[in-house]
């Protein structure tokens, strides 16, 4: 009766491994499904803020 609760209890465990890597690949997916429509959505303001930013240094008075 102990052997087959330990057979049982090592496939279980196998189990929700997998469902655990499954779960971490969808947070992962997700969090990039995020990044990239947040860069889609802030893109061109970004590059606004870095031109500004570059001519600030490059051109420090205004001159």
């Amino acid at each position: 009766m102990l052997e087959i609760f330990v057979r049982l209890q090592s496939l279980m465990s196998q189990r929700e491994k997998g469902a655990t890597a499954v779960e971490y690949g969808l947070m992962v997916a997700l969090i990039a499904v995020a990044i990239i429509g947040a860069v889609f959505a802030l893109g061109g303001e970004l590059t606004n803020l870095f031109n500004e930013v570059t001519t600030g240094i490059t051109n420090p008075g205004g001159q």
